[in-house]
């Protein structure tokens, strides 16, 4: 049976030595007394159950401990100690995977008034007490070796990042336009780029080619906000309201659903607003929210503007938010070459499904992965797509793929298509990026643009006739 260890009293100290007893509880009165404050409030604490098992607890352990007992045992002649004590060769020598939940613990009898446990019962005790204890080791021990490599692998990190911030600050930024598209420069970008230069860094890669000043990212602000007023006067859009008004009552709507109460609510509200009035022609599109909010994680005010309208200017981000459907069925027909070329098998399964890359490739092309993958997942992601383009978007889409692969062969049309759209949180920088590593976008050595290229000078409309049917339709 195992039980906790049992209040015993001591036989009485012989005089010529020092009572261990005696000490112990002058020890304990001295603590209990401290532990109140006052003596007066002593009746008080040992109504508290929880303090009084502290202290009995605290007070058996110490007293019963074998090193303790050995001074008040009888001495033989010689003055040496009649009985060894049992615990000087088997003390542990190191607790640092001690399990806390079975060091107080013991083996002993029955108390005297229930009847003797048997032979055979005494010993299946002892061997369960040994395994519990052995299996609450091996657990703590599991325990602390995982947290350990964790906290390494933590350092090792932090380490890695501080390396790399003053490489980029010191040797790259300095003479961005020199080295930016040198090996060493690409492999450091390929690793991640360190938090503090990334908004930097995203903003030199994608550039100002529509030469956006932050002045007249104020004038656009002035703007937008005389169109807000106008809002909320009526609160109501009708079929009437202009695309700008449409624009403002959508983009109210979107951050009040996902970002309510967020800390840059306001500013995400300003470059969103600031935006339609500079683009009235695109106006806002649903999924824009998710990327200006990366961008204002990471930039000022004034240059997350200026980098997000530029990169909706690029073709790719173009085309999905102008909803050219000509043109975005061919970026899944070059996307379903490379699928084909690096997963066969997943590509029959999906198509025998008929699940086109519409359904998934649309969310993620949007929002540029900020909505499905977890934040620093998606700054990785952003990372190597200000480095190598809309490629990267799409070698991205394979990567996860490729992940899942084993669990999406086995799913069918609607399981595969509610996996996608909410892909799972515990999803890894390393583990993605290995295997966007092991996908090669080569097919018939064509590269991406080159196959992109080949499908937009295609005359015969055979991609229109084969592509998704949600587009055509």
């Amino acid at each position: 049976m195992l039980c906790r260890t049992s209040v015993s009293h001591a036989p009485s100290a012989k005089k010529e030595t020092k009572s261990s007893t005696n000490r112990i509880y002058s020890l304990l009165l001295f603590l209990l007394l401290s532990y109140v404050g006052d003596p007066t409030q002593t009746q008080k604490l040992v109504n508290n159950w929880s303090c009084l098992c502290f202290f009995y607890c605290v007070f058996h352990l110490v007293l019963m401990s074998p090193c303790v007992s050995q001074e008040e045992q009888p001495r033989d002649s010689s003055g040496a100690s009649c009985t060894q004590c049992p615990a000087s060769s088997g003390r542990r020598k190191n607790l640092e995977f001690e399990p806390l939940s079975t060091t107080a613990l013991i083996l002993e009898d029955r108390p005297a008034n229930l009847p003797a446990k048997s032979m055979e019962e005494t010993q299946r005790h002892k061997q369960e007490y040994e395994e519990m204890v052995a299996g609450a080791k091996r657990r703590e021990m599991k325990d602390a070796q995982k947290k350990k490599l964790q906290m390494k692998e933590r350092h090792r990190h932090e380490d890695s990042i501080s390396n790399a911030m003053v490489i980029w600050n010191t040797e790259i930024l300095p003479h961005w336009d020199s080295v930016k598209g040198t090996r060493r420069v690409r492999d450091l970008w390929w690793q991640g780029l360190p938090p503090s230069v990334r908004g930097r860094v995203w903003s030199l890669a994608i550039g100002n080619e529509l030469n956006i000043t932050p002045e007249l990212y104020e004038i656009f602000l002035s703007r937008a906000k005389e169109k807000w007023r106008s809002y909320s006067e009526t609160s109501s859009v009708n079929d009437n309201e202009s695309g700008e008004c449409l624009s403002t009552a959508l983009i109210h709507r979107e951050l009040q659903t996902n970002f309510s109460g967020g800390p840059y609510h306001d500013l995400l509200h300003s470059v969103l607003g600031a935006y339609t009035c500079y683009r009235p022609d695109i106006g806002y599109v649903q999924g824009m929210s998710f990327i200006a909010a990366v961008l204002i994680l990471n930039l000022e005010e004034a240059d997350a503007f200026i980098t997000f309208a530029n990169l909706l200017n690029k073709p790719c981000q173009m085309a999905f938010f102008r909803v050219d459907h000509e043109l975005m069925l061919k970026y899944f027909a070059a996307f379903e070459v490379f699928f084909e070329e690096n997963l066969p098998r997943l590509f029959n399964h999906f198509q025998c499904n008929n699940l086109t890359p519409d359904l998934y490739l649309i969310d993620w092309i949007f929002t540029l992965y900020s909505k499905s993958l977890p934040l620093d997942v998606a700054c990785r992601v952003w990372d190597v797509f200000c480095r190598d383009g809309e490629e990267s978007l799409f070698r991205t889409g394979l990567g996860i793929l490729r992940l899942y692969e084993d669990i999406l062969l086995q799913m069918d049309f609607i399981h595969i298509a509610q996996f996608l759209s909410r892909l799972p949180e515990d999803l890894h920088s390393h583990t993605l990026f290995y295997a966007m590593a092991n996908t090669h976008m080569v097919s018939r050595n064509r590269r991406w643009t080159q196959v992109f290229s080949a499908l937009m000078k295609d005359t015969n409309k055979e991609t229109d006739r084969n592509g998704s049917p949600a587009l055509r339709s």
